[in-house]
């Protein structure tokens, strides 16, 4: 964002005070109201959104907000406004001089706070979550950075609920959160990493991350990689803090190693008990009916995983840990082997290991603590992956497939099970053609091993098929999926829910092959028998009966297809509910279908019901939205109401060009919507100049070749021919490809 910027005509951007992995905060002026506040800039949502994930960021974002707006006590940051400007998502708030702990802590050369600062901070920040959680509102992110002290010494929590935002920006959900868990690695809670139930009480074992953190100038698990650090909060007890400082009081250490006690159950119960009981041992006396934990924290020491198996630290590791390295930190690159496919013996296995081969020569035996070990560090990046962090994930995976290889060889289940895992966070991170290699790798070598009709060397050739789709090489995707389904049905039966999955995606690739009709005919017997096995309204069901409707629209059975959107419509909200993403895409199909068999006044009246929903669940400029308004201006335009649709057209094509982009295919098509009315307006040289836009940037884009670019020249020979200049017309269509309209 540029300096100055005025945001919703009234916030004016003053001085980039502060960045994050989320976004930006700005000093600005209030001009309504002439006063200073902090405006947080969430992280644009990108050119070419996902419109799922951005509907849920959006969702939350106004959900969160309004909670955090609603709080009012002096530990909470007042949040004064919010919305969504050019995009970015914001936040006005107070605005705090003071600084935040994290801060502190480097101000002081990651030295600790004094020990009656740490003690006074523990009890501001008890009071105010006492406050938020008898709200019903957990933070689930706290963390030092969230936590500002001011000149005065008061103690403010920032970012309730807002800064849960970052990880739907990386990774969408069902707006209830449920299975996600969501925070920072060093201040997680036990359940939170093991994506569990989350409560006020993580919140409060979280603060007493944070207090140890301040207490002793370090985390309580302040070791080399996620992974690591994850395992420290599941297994490991935090040594106590007096053996780093020794002036701390008891009282305080106690209360610290009580927070962090691994159950939520051993915590303490509430906030409001905490805070009481702070406020009690600072004065020397223990306070009646006091909320203590339901069993004591034993002060053993910790003790950091060490560097491998000969370590003097690890005797006091998990037994599942013995012999394991930290591996290198999550965060960093780890290198892919120059040649993954190298030297594959197949020879994975010891004379004890139950696959029952024989184990390659000078290959060391690997101990069961080896392996439980490996086992848990694959379950951890697992973790990483439900976090949504998909880097940290992939280079644990690749930390534990290099060891796996190294003691099981590079054909062992375990190794091509981490090589998957891989490939599945590649594609999560948009490394197409990275995954693509990784999954080939994993089929080919589960083909040797497992065999080619084990359901997990099919799981893999099926998302190298997948792989291939997202690439564009339909061809060959086509030719995979169709060796995998002959195999599932030889293997699973013609109606296992695997089979029909298999099914289900070669019909949508054959679609994309211009196969239409064979197309049709598979999605026909899909939904059949995914009605059979599964229930008509079942999720899976419906899917494919809206690519039943899709092929019956191509083969041109606009009254089949027009009636088969409608049904599906109509069960997904009943099953998924009238507002559901899927609900509101068939309705959006409905309205196509209506307008293509003539009913305009019938498409347009659905387009507007369809805005005025799309608006109020995600926003006026969310994609989807200005789909369902540039649904309005065809059916305008239909129904000869040409000034109305010229208009509508206009501003929806800048919101486009705003949100998306100038050259995002659904901005060209709303610009060519603008001249397709000037035209009918009789404003033929108005019409070419934006016929000429839209071609130059198709042939930018999709290629000279391409049928879009092409059509878009055939629209400027027309243009021409109606201004008369026939010879450049027919210059034109000597092109390659464009014909007469």
């Amino acid at each position: 964002m540029a300096d100055t910027r005025l945001i919703q005509g009234r916030y004016r951007l003053l001085e980039l005070i502060g960045r994050g992995g989320m976004g930006e905060v700005w000093l600005a002026r209030d001009e309504s109201l002439g006063r200073r506040v902090a405006v947080k800039c969430l992280k644009p949502l990108g050119p070419q959104p996902d419109s799922s994930a951005t509907r849920v960021v959006r969702e939350r974002f106004r959900r969160e907000a309004r909670a955090a707006a609603a709080l009012q006590h002096r530990g909470v940051t007042v949040v004064h406004d919010f919305g969504e400007d050019d995009g970015v998502l914001y936040l006005v708030m107070e605005l705090l001089e003071g600084r935040d702990l994290g801060q502190l802590l480097t101000d002081n050369d990651r030295r600790p706070l004094p020990v009656e600062e740490v003690v006074d901070i523990a009890e501001q920040v008890a009071d105010a979550l006492a406050y938020t959680h008898e709200h019903g509102i957990i933070h689930r992110d706290l963390k030092p950075a969230n936590i500002m002290r001011l000149a005065d010494g008061t103690v403010k929590i920032c970012d309730f609920g807002i800064a849960r935002l970052g990880h739907d920006m990386a990774v969408t959900s069902q707006l209830t959160g449920v299975g996600i868990a969501m925070g920072t690695p060093h201040y997680m809670s036990p359940e939170q990493i093991g994506a569990g139930e989350i409560d006020h009480r993580s919140d409060l074992y979280s603060l007493g991350c944070v207090l140890y953190e301040i207490a002793t100038g370090a985390p309580p698990f302040d070791l080399e990689d996620a992974w690591s650090v994850l395992v420290g909060h599941r297994d490991t007890v935090p040594e106590p803090l007096r053996t780093h400082r020794p002036e701390i009081p008891a009282f305080f250490e106690r209360i610290v190693l009580d927070l962090l006690a691994k159950t939520p159950e051993a915590r303490p119960s509430d906030a409001a008990g905490l805070r009481r009981r702070i406020i009690a041992e600072r004065a020397g006396a223990a306070p009646r009916g006091a909320s203590l934990p339901a069993q004591g924290t034993a002060l053993v020491p910790r003790v950091e995983i060490g560097p491998g198996p000969s370590s003097s630290a690890e005797q006091g590791l998990p037994p599942w840990s013995r012999g394991m390295g930290t591996g290198h930190k999550a965060t960093a690159a780890w290198p892919l082997p120059t040649d993954p496919v190298a030297a594959l013996t197949g020879e994975w296995t010891s004379p004890g290991d139950p696959h029952g081969a024989a184990r390659a020569p000078g290959r060391p035996t690997p101990s069961p603590e080896q392996l439980a070990g490996l086992t848990d560090k694959h379950h951890a990046g697992l973790a990483l992956g439900r976090l949504g962090h998909w880097e940290e994930a992939g280079d644990t995976h690749r930390a534990v497939a290099a060891e796996r290889e190294r003691l099981l060889g590079p054909d062992h289940p375990d190794t091509l099970g981490s090589h998957y895992e891989i490939g599945f966070s590649l594609s999560r991170t948009g490394r197409t053609a990275q995954a693509l290699h990784e999954f080939g790798r994993v089929a080919d070598g589960r083909t040797r091993t497992l065999g080619p009709d084990h359901p997990e060397t099919l799981a893999a050739r099926q998302e190298t098929a997948y792989a291939l789709g997202q690439l564009g090489r339909h061809a060959e995707a086509h030719q995979v999926y169709a060796a995998v389904l002959a195999s599932r049905e030889r293997t699973m039966g013609p109606e296992h829910p695997d089979t029909l999955r298999c099914r289900h995606n070669l019909a949508f690739n054959l679609g994309r092959l211009g196969r239409v009709e064979e197309s049709y005919r598979l999605a026909v017997e899909v939904a059949a028998a995914r009605s059979r096995v599964l229930g008509a309204t079942h999720p899976d069901t419906l899917v494919t009966r809206y690519e039943v409707a899709h092929a019956l629209g191509c083969l041109g059975r606009l009254p089949d297809a027009l009636a088969a959107y409608q049904d599906v419509a109509s069960a997904r909200a009943l099953v998924l509910g009238p507002d559901h993403p899927d609900t509101l895409a068939a309705r959006y199909e409905v309205g196509i279908s209506l307008g293509r068999l003539g009913y305009g006044e019938r498409a347009l009246e659905l387009y507007d019901r369809l805005t005025q929903d799309r608006t109020r669940l995600h926003g006026p400029t969310d994609p989807e939205t200005l789909r369902a308004r540039h649904g309005r201006c065809v059916n305008l335009g239909r129904l000869s109401r040409w000034e109305e649709a010229v208009a509508e057209s206009r501003d929806v094509s800048a919101l486009r060009e705003r949100v998306l982009g100038p050259d995002h295919p659904d901005t060209l098509v709303s610009r060519r919507e603008i001249a397709v009315g000037l035209g009918w307006l009789g404003r033929w040289s108005d019409a070419l100049v934006l016929y000429e836009q839209v071609s130059r940037a198709r042939e930018r884009v999709l290629g000279v070749h391409h049928p879009e670019t092409v059509s878009s020249r055939s629209d400027e020979a027309h243009c021409l021919d109606q201004l008369g200049r026939r010879d450049e017309a027919a210059a034109l269509r000597g092109r390659p490809g464009v014909h007469a309209p």
